[in-house]
């Protein structure tokens, strides 16, 4: 990707209206006038630009009307067609229509033509008419303030396709967790039920957090995270997670992700009565009745299960206990040529030896470091000289790696091993 995406700003009115009539004979036609399209744009309705390398490239707007929105045009420039491009503009204007509270997104196209594929992919329905396309949205009303009362929130659609690597975690939970709640009436004929909590477990950085929320995304289900610390700030942390789960029980779909749930349900000592062994009971009551969902996903995350009460742990509780290790080299491999944007002169696979052990987590910091490198260098160039190829070289990114310092350690994985032993349940 070599384009950045924002809000269309006023001195970008001009180029979008540029390309938006120049487009309009390419297959890029629109049943909105180009004088409609510039009204909407004056009126501060919600529209999105491409820019590289400071000219705009792409556009796509769209006119509000109650809680539907009609996109109205998405226009991109001759030679920037195939590249994706489309459909990271419409992400971007779903994600503004959204925070909105549109229902329902439509799009309307004069005749078949190829945008048509596109719009079905990215999941609009075609109803009968010319060629009307739409897409609904979670509805708004009382579910939608007990989301924003629990701080839930819907994700961008495309989270599941940026999970870079860790493919036999990602086929895992793909066909053991998605696939079912995705097809229940499938799954049904065949006597599979969907899992309705899983529990992912491994060491610190290795994308717990980052599978919940692509899962949500993948779904299309409002994600909303429970935060031990901040449930604990109410005094009483029971109380609290009843006062939670009640307000999920409202809400038609939702995927919950408690992360270092070991916080909240660790092993309960014999003969304990305290704070701590109170909360654990309350969690292993409420889980039941949060099964009872059928478009409900309970997901917590632990870098320690072997500290979890065996009881939180069960089969009756949880239908899965997914390892989630560090990403092996091809997995590396993977997740280093996306921070290279698929750059040939970038030696990958000295990125990969050199990363052994290295978490998600810490190779993005790696990158991030290898990136500030070259843009500090870039800033502090002489004018005279030529200008480097854009981005971070091997040896930044080699130089990154090296004053790095590896979340997980092999005693670590020793004791993740033993725990994928005597703990996981695939």
């Amino acid at each position: 990707m070599n384009w950045l995406i924002h809000d269309c700003r006023e001195d970008d009115l001009a180029a979008v209206v540029h390309l938006i009539d120049s487009t309009a004979g390419l297959g890029q036609e629109s049943v909105f006038s180009l004088a409609e399209c510039i009204a909407a744009l004056t009126s501060r309705q919600p529209a999105v630009v491409a820019v590289s390398q400071g000219v705009p490239i792409g556009a796509a707007l769209a006119h509000l009307a109650g809680d539907r929105a009609w996109v109205m045009r998405i226009a991109i420039a001759p030679g920037r067609r195939g590249q994706g491009l489309a459909s990271a503009l419409l992400r971007e204007l779903e994600r503004r229509l959204l925070a909105q509270r549109v229902r329902r997104i439509a799009y309307v196209l004069p005749e078949e033509e190829l945008l048509g594929e596109g719009l079905s992919n990215a999941g609009y329905t075609r109803r009968p008419a010319v060629a009307y396309f739409e897409k609904a949205e979670p509805p708004t009303g009382p579910g939608a303030n007990q989301l924003d009362e629990l701080g839930g929130r819907l994700l961008p659609g495309d989270l599941w396709e940026k999970v870079a690597g860790m493919e036999v975690e990602k086929n895992l939970i793909e066909r053991r967790i998605v696939m079912p709640l995705a097809h229940p009436e499938r799954a049904a004929r065949h006597g599979v039920r969907p899992p309705r909590a899983i529990a992912l477990f491994g060491p610190p950085g290795t994308g717990k957090t980052t599978f919940a929320r692509a899962v949500a995304s993948r779904l299309g289900w409002p994600f909303v995270e429970l935060l031990p610390s901040r449930l604990a700030d109410a005094g009483n942390l029971a109380a609290a997670l009843r006062t939670a789960f009640a307000r999920i029980a409202e809400l038609e779909r939702v995927l919950v992700f408690i992360d270092e749930v070991e916080e909240i349900a660790p092993t309960r000592r014999e003969g304990a009565t305290g704070g701590a062994h109170g909360v654990t009971n309350e969690l292993l009551k409420l889980i039941p009745g949060f099964r009872e969902g059928e478009e409900r996903l309970l997901v917590c995350a632990t870098n320690s299960i072997r500290s979890l009460d065996p009881a939180f742990l069960r089969p009756g509780r949880f239908d899965y206990l997914i390892p989630i290790g560090t990403p092996d080299a091809a997995a590396r491999a993977a997740i280093w040529s996306r921070y290279a944007a698929g750059r040939s002169d970038v030696d990958t696979a000295a990125l990969v030896a050199a990363s052994e052990l290295f978490t998600p987590a810490d190779i993005e910091h790696a990158a991030r470091t290898a990136a500030q490198a070259a843009f500090e260098r870039d800033l502090t160039r002489d004018p005279s000289h030529p200008a480097e190829a854009a981005g971070a070289t091997t040896e930044d990114y080699l130089a990154a790696i090296a004053h790095c310092r590896p979340t997980v350690t092999p005693a670590l994985v020793d004791a993740f091993t033993a725990d994928i032993d005597s703990h996981a349940r695939v």
